[in-house]
């Protein structure tokens, strides 16, 4: 073998070893990696009991109900449909009808999603952007009131 077939063999076989690398690791993530979905996504894609979502939108006024022993449960809307949840635990100080909020957890039988992260807005400048783009695509979104730049992550006013 001349120097330069050496050479080409040998990165040759590196991106080989680097693409079955990337695989495995991508390959052992995938339980592991959650998409965020909005309500209308969930009813439309009628995922199976079990699964892990992370939901985002609007605690929908009205829904929410406290229980014993820390049980919340409320319903997540983005306008044009709505996802029961439950969780169990303490929520945070800004959670409240009307407010931003992403949940995750393991969607059970009838749509309802038994939550073990329950993330509200924390400022008036923070909105996740898939949560910015379920409410304008259901009419939600306000544009009057604040700058729809303002209110996605990693954008600055």
């Amino acid at each position: 073998m001349t120097r330069k077939q050496r050479r080409l063999t040998l990165i040759g076989g590196s991106l080989a070893v680097l693409g079955v690398a990337a695989a495995l690791v991508l390959f052992a993530l995938k339980d592991s990696i959650v998409f965020f979905n909005s309500p209308t996504d969930v009813v439309e894609k009628q995922l199976a009991p079990g699964t892990r979502i992370r939901i985002g939108g609007l605690v929908e006024p009205g829904s929410l109900k406290k229980g014993d022993n820390l049980q919340v449960s409320f319903k997540v809307t983005d306008g044009a449909h709505e996802v029961s949840v439950r969780y169990q635990g303490i929520v945070p100080d800004l959670f409240r009808e009307g407010q931003g909020v992403v949940a995750e957890g393991k969607l059970e039988a009838g749509g309802l999603l038994a939550a073990d992260t329950v993330l509200a807005k924390h400022d008036e400048r923070y909105m996740p952007r898939e949560v910015v783009d379920a409410l304008k695509k259901s009419g939600r979104w306000q544009e009057g009131e604040m700058n729809a730049d303002a209110h996605v992550v990693g954008k600055k006013p």
